[in-house]
């Protein structure tokens, strides 16, 4: 068997830990424990190598012996974001439906962590080998085994996995920029929606249908409106997926 270039995607997570010769020893799950600290407190901007280095006592020598680059360094942290994400229970012998409410589940379980870490949204797309980490490799087997075991041809599950992915990730990327921004100027979501939707309303009244929406479908509680509003995203994506495959078994 060929082996894999040390510098190919997946190689990574493969790769054999150094000798630990530094005084006090180094290890990359201490580096990658303090770089997400230094992400979740203050955002990428405040990340870099050396600023690491600095908060570990390590040189950049130490540094480099675990991860190559900062690119490496970022795939290492969101894979460890993804391992908070529950792993479904892949038992397709539930009733029929069980794997609407299990997918969901796993759906609200990725967008509480990006929420969480909302830093993620801006180098998710630009670090692809996230995809081979092992997190996100255990968290794909068990959303395809799940809906393998409920019926699913093996194309269409990574197919359905993949819509719910990319809606989840686009959604709560948004939810996550736009708290950012509130809590960078001080402001409170709920007040300032509150000042803010006279002003909204006020600009839509030729906008009839868009007037009705902010006069009529906003919620209280913008939190609770938040939750609802990405629920019902993935509700209606699941229903698509379930009416796409009824109309397959048909045909």
């Amino acid at each position: 068997m060929t082996a894999r270039p040390k510098d190919a995607p997946g190689a990574l997570w493969s790769r054999p830990q150094p000798a630990r010769r530094e005084q006090p020893p180094l290890s990359r799950r201490q580096i990658v424990a303090e770089a997400l600290a230094i992400l979740d407190g203050n955002g990428i901007e405040a990340l870099s190598m050396r600023k690491l280095g600095a908060r570990l006592n390590a040189g950049a020598t130490s540094m480099y012996t675990h991860v190559a680059n900062k690119e490496e360094l970022l795939a290492l942290v969101v894979d460890e974001v993804f391992g908070e994400i529950p792993l479904l229970d892949a038992d397709g012998s539930r009733r029929p439906d069980a794997w609407r409410e299990a997918v969901a589940e796993y759906a609200a379980g990725m967008r509480a962590a990006i929420l969480r870490h909302p830093w993620m949204v801006s180098v998710i797309g630009d670090v692809g080998m996230v995809y081979f980490g092992p997190s996100w490799m255990r968290l794909s087997e068990a959303v395809l085994t799940l809906l393998e075991e409920s019926g699913f041809g093996l194309a269409e599950a990574n197919d359905a996995m993949g819509a719910v992915v990319g809606y989840t990730i686009g959604a709560a990327g948004v939810e996550a920029a736009w708290l950012s921004e509130l809590a960078r100027h001080g402001r409170d979501e709920q007040e300032w929606m509150d000042q803010l939707l006279p002003a909204v309303v006020d600009a839509t009244r030729d906008y009839p249908r868009l007037h009705r929406v902010y006069t009529t479908q906003v919620p209280q509680e913008m939190s609770d409106g938040r939750e609802s509003g990405f629920a019902n995203g993935i509700r209606l994506i699941l229903d698509g997926i379930e009416v796409g495959r009824r109309t397959r078994q048909v045909t």
